[in-house]
């Protein structure tokens, strides 16, 4: 029923590749809608809060970038930030602003359609997590000192107070902290978070590090609570809360 497709909202500007990936998404059956510029994008992903948001970086109005500036501390679910290859300033600053993960143009079917698939299915898992989680309660709540992690509720707080994420910096949190005392590759996470290897050069998994470093009040120059091992991973440290 329609009404139970997973709902992906592309944003793109460039009519015949938006038309060509709502065909394409249409006919592995999801729901697509399609905008064409920043300023409607944003009044869309508040109004339908679809599973996965597809977003060109250079948008009319208002680009990628603010977009993902302007929705993300409310929206929790995928955006996956659509670049050119030589707009690699653009990447760094869309994932730095909260986008999960991102595809370079010219778009791949098969690329597109695993970002997608991998993103649903893993919070279509939350949900499930949810529903069945009084059975194992435990392993849905860590705490280090100050700091709560609920993974049935997607919540975090530090001292008390709520810590706003994406499902996205959630999911690298908790792997981390599952973990905690232990360094975790990249390779892991990428693995773990997206389903398929590291291919060397993907820097998404560093830029959600960064992000949760600045909201859980960690030195970027010299991180304590998550600390940067150089040449194998990341290390959660568990007494610094």
């Amino acid at each position: 029923m329609e009404q139970d497709k997973a709902r992906i909202l592309i944003v793109e500007d460039d009519r015949e590749l938006a038309e060509w990936m709502q065909e394409y998404l249409q006919a592995k059956d999801y729901q697509v809608s399609v905008c064409h510029c920043g300023v409607e994008a944003v009044k869309l992903i508040q109004q339908l809060n679809p599973d996965v948001v597809i977003l060109d970086g250079m948008l009319p109005n208002l680009d990628g970038v603010d977009v993902c500036k302007a929705v993300r501390p409310e929206f929790t679910n995928t955006i996956i930030m659509v670049t050119a290859r030589d707009e690699e300033i653009d990447e760094v600053l869309g994932l730095e602003m909260g986008a999960d993960e991102y595809l370079t143009k010219p778009v791949r079917a098969r690329a597109l359609l695993t970002r997608v698939r991998k993103n649903i299915e893993r919070q279509q898992a939350k949900a499930v997590t949810g529903i069945n989680n009084n059975s194992s309660l435990s392993k849905q709540h860590l705490q280090f000192d100050n700091l709560i992690i609920d993974k049935a509720a997607m919540s975090v707080s530090l001292a008390g107070v709520a810590i706003k994420m994406s499902s996205n910096e959630f999911d690298v949190l908790w792997l981390l902290a599952q973990q905690a005392g232990q360094i975790v590759s990249r390779e892991q996470l990428i693995s773990q978070l997206r389903g398929f290897d590291y291919d060397g050069f993907d820097r998404s998994v560093d830029l959600k590090v960064s992000r949760l470093r600045k909201k859980l009040g960690d030195n970027p120059a010299e991180p304590s609570r998550i600390k940067t091992i150089w040449g194998k991973g990341y290390l959660f440290v568990k007494d610094t809360w």
